[in-house]
């Protein structure tokens, strides 16, 4: 399907007169002729039908209108924004975000590269941290913001932000949530059913760690997706390992659990000796100046 075949179906579903949609189009009419048979060819059947000086749309021409509608203006759209793009009034910083980091904190550094930079289209990716350094080492992404990655290279770079330690979280109305943090003890925790974010790296939440801690992990329910793990932890299917500065809701609340001695220290990663648009720049730079203080429990 060529772009300039739905153009023209287009225009003859407008006027319904060949004539005038060849002449709009600034073509020969046999040539538009020609190019809607062969769409309809691909497509599997008549689109417009003519009867004397009259054109109609048949049911599959209906049908294909709205679809062949958006289809050319996603078209024209993709031509408008790869313009701007090649004359620099539009440009794409791709990053990649922890899925156990609330992008919140973030957001402070994000607010001033889009006044710095008001054309700028973000695409951010969420995953755990062997995505992210696969993204990393592709290119798919100029810079990242997370846990430990589960590796490391040579050109890897890492500035870390802050350490924060793992919490017990829980929805507001749970019994734990009525006890003092110091009073939590293992027979209080082991009779909690664990509701395991699946995409937590192993290098941040080890089975080994949470078994010695005495949460029960052999029949934790897993979850991937963080809306879906909140809604559970709210309608207490479970209680949840987390990182202190993620989940914060004021419907679940973070307690310190003695028996759990885990901490991960969060950071922006590059890839070194890759140049880097002028926006990943602004961002790192942000970033790295910001004051994490607050943030970090270390």
């Amino acid at each position: 399907m060529e772009m300039q075949q739905v153009r023209y179906f287009l225009s003859v579903a407008k006027t319904l007169n060949f004539t005038r949609a060849a002449e709009q189009c600034n073509v020969t009419q046999p040539a538009l002729t020609r190019a809607i048979k062969q769409l309809e060819d691909e497509l599997g059947g008549e689109l417009i039908r003519r009867e004397g000086r009259h054109s109609h749309l048949t049911d599959l021409g209906l049908r294909m209108l709205p679809l062949l509608t958006q289809c050319h203006e996603s078209a024209l759209n993709a031509k408008v924004l790869a313009a701007k793009v090649r004359s620099g009034d539009v440009a794409t910083l791709a990053v990649g975000v922890s899925v156990t980091l609330d992008v919140d904190l973030l957001l402070v550094a994000l607010a001033e590269l889009q006044r710095a930079f008001a054309g700028l289209q973000l695409v951010i990716r969420r995953g755990n941290g062997s995505q992210i350094a696969d993204w990393l080492k592709n290119g798919e992404i100029e810079l990242a913001f997370g846990g430990p990655l589960g590796e490391s290279w040579d050109r890897l770079d890492c500035w870390p932000m802050f350490t924060e330690a793992f919490d017990l979280v829980v929805a507001n109305d749970h019994e734990l949530a009525m006890v003092n943090d110091m009073d939590l003890q293992v027979d209080l925790i082991g009779k909690e059913r664990l509701l395991l974010h699946s995409l937590l790296d192993g290098s941040e939440l080890t089975t080994s760690s949470l078994e010695a801690a005495g949460v029960r992990v052999r029949d934790a329910h897993q979850v991937s997706c963080n809306r879906d793990l909140e809604k559970l932890m709210l309608a207490k299917f479970g209680v949840a390992i987390l990182p202190a500065s993620s989940f914060r809701s004021p419907h679940l609340r973070h307690l310190h659990y003695p028996g759990l001695d885990l901490r991960r220290t969060v950071a922006v990663y590059s890839i070194a000796g890759r140049p880097r648009s002028r926006e990943a720049a602004a961002l790192l730079s942000l970033v790295r100046a910001a004051d994490w203080s607050s943030t970090d429990a270390a």
